[in-house]
């Protein structure tokens, strides 16, 4: 029999605290006691790597590197690598949202200034962590930290405009600017120890009050990236390393022009005559940071939307065939279990599902989709079958009060009969049915627990402005939401 559980997505940035964007310290540490005081089994975040324009977490300078930004300078003081001293000159930030270069300009020169004291006092414990964590990351951290290193020192071009040979990573360029840039991809590798430490930390905290963190996955990575320079010939470029095709969606309830994200897209040809190591090594290593990987765009390996480079839109696309059937039969025969879960969102086929199938994965079904049809629309909560994950909204939907308001005509008729009123009652009954579902696992957004509306939505697929800056603070969470959520999910046995 499977388990029922339930939980609350909040992504790390979103959570309070006095460093103008969230961290994996104290407040972190209280997160998890809330989901522990309310029943809660899971917390769901979004991809943890370092972001680069538009502050996307979807699109990240690395798929294994974390993002600097989250690691809390507060716990670097208990540390001994930074005083309370040094962070008295800390700016006023927005509570309500994260300003992102305001948080980079304050505490980037403050973890440069934690280096300089760990190079500096060299404490033992820690330098003997560094040195096992360096033994242990090397086989991506090395290539990481320089590609960071090389950003910075050629003004942050693109790493396609860098000089000739570094960008075609000969050897010789490679040594030598591994060689003068040494102090820069010291200093990243560092950051990235740090990180580790602290989210090893919290992870662990997490299991100690009998929650798990459901970590997300894109299917692509950044075209400006670690990842594309270092394997340039598992994606499709051109002899100049330029895409020759570029991932996205064709039109759907999004997009009415499809939503172009102009990330390279696999060459899964060479990623088979590569015994598919680089995306093995991608999925053990998310294996390893979380108890639960979304796959996001889960549908990209059964087939992927390709768009010719250059295109305005997604809408001149074609569908070609992945091979995530070899991928991921592959992984299953290397792991105990397949700590997958597909994103299946959008218009799927029965290739898909019959991939999603064919390895016992959970899919998901989304309330605010439920009510563009009849009764037996898929994402209405009487219809879920138990090997699914349930939800009231994403990270790219609407809050599900502000969606309340938005919607019209039929679907506005729909959601009536079902759930009753409109407004804050109509959120308490949709979430009710996602906690009552025969669905395994049941979340919602943090916005929905607080009944927030349009002004807390996290993001707008196909925009890049404003998107990622949403933040809580605790004022916000009443006596009343968390009686809710304890009745809610101890009524349905989740």
């Amino acid at each position: 029999m499977i388990e029922r559980n339930s939980g609350i997505i909040l992504h790390i940035t979103s959570l309070p605290g006095p460093e103008g964007i969230g961290t994996l310290g104290q407040e972190a540490l209280r997160f998890v006691d809330l989901l522990h005081e309310t029943g809660q089994k899971l917390w769901q975040i979004l991809p943890l790597g370092p972001v680069g324009y538009g502050n996307s977490p979807y699109q990240c300078y690395s798929a294994f590197a974390g993002n600097p930004l989250l690691i809390d300078l507060q716990l670097l003081v208990e540390d001994g690598l930074l005083s309370d001293q040094d962070l008295k000159k800390r700016p006023t930030f927005p509570l309500k949202r994260v300003d992102f270069e305001k948080v980079e300009a304050w505490k980037f020169p403050l973890l440069r200034k934690a280096f300089e004291n760990f190079q500096h006092k060299k404490p033992e414990n820690t330098e003997t962590e560094y040195h096992h964590f360096l033994k242990e990351h090397g086989w991506w951290l090395q290539d990481y930290a320089l590609f960071m290193a090389a950003k910075i020192h050629f003004k942050n071009a693109h790493w396609r405009d860098w000089e000739h040979d570094l960008k075609f990573r000969k050897r010789k360029a490679i040594h030598i600017y591994s060689e003068l840039l040494s102090e820069e991809i010291e200093y990243r590798k560092f950051l990235q120890f740090l990180f580790y430490r602290q989210w090893f930390r919290l992870k662990e905290y997490a299991h100690s009050k009998k929650v798990q963190i459901f970590g997300d996955m894109p299917l692509y990575v950044s075209g400006n990236s670690a990842d594309v320079w270092t394997n340039t010939d598992v994606f499709l470029l051109d002899e100049h390393l330029n895409p020759t095709q570029v991932g996205g969606v064709p039109p759907d309830y999004f997009s009415e022009t499809g939503q172009l994200w102009g990330n390279p897209v696999f060459n899964w040809e060479r990623l088979e005559q590569r015994d598919f190591d680089w995306w093995l090594a991608r999925l053990h290593f998310n294996a390893h940071l979380f108890d639960k990987v979304r796959i996001d765009h889960f549908r990209g390996l059964e087939s992927f939307w390709s768009v010719p480079a250059g295109e305005k839109t997604a809408i001149n696309g074609q569908w070609l065939p992945a091979k995530g059937f070899q991928l991921l039969k592959k992984f299953k025969e290397q792991v105990d279990y397949m700590p997958l879960i597909a994103e299946d969102l959008g218009v799927i086929t029965s290739e898909v599902q019959q991939l999603r199938d064919d390895f016992h994965l959970p899919g998901m079904k989304v309330l605010q989709f439920a009510f563009g049809s009849n009764p037996a629309n898929e994402h209405l909560p009487h219809n879920y079958l138990p090997k699914f994950i349930a939800y009231t909204g994403t990270h790219d939907n609407d809050t599900t009060l502000g969606w309340l308001c938005s919607i019209k005509d039929e679907e506005r008729k729909r959601v009536r009969r079902y759930l009753g009123r409109f407004g804050k009652r109509a959120l308490k009954k949709g979430i009710e049915w996602i906690w009552a579902s025969s669905a395994q696992s049941a979340l919602m957004p943090m916005q929905d627990l607080l009944q927030l509306g349009t002004k807390a939505r996290l993001n707008v697929p196909g925009t890049s402005d404003g998107n990622w800056e949403w933040r809580f603070n605790w004022k916000q969470l009443k006596r009343n939401h968390k009686r809710f959520l304890i009745d809610v999910t101890q009524k349905f046995n989740r």
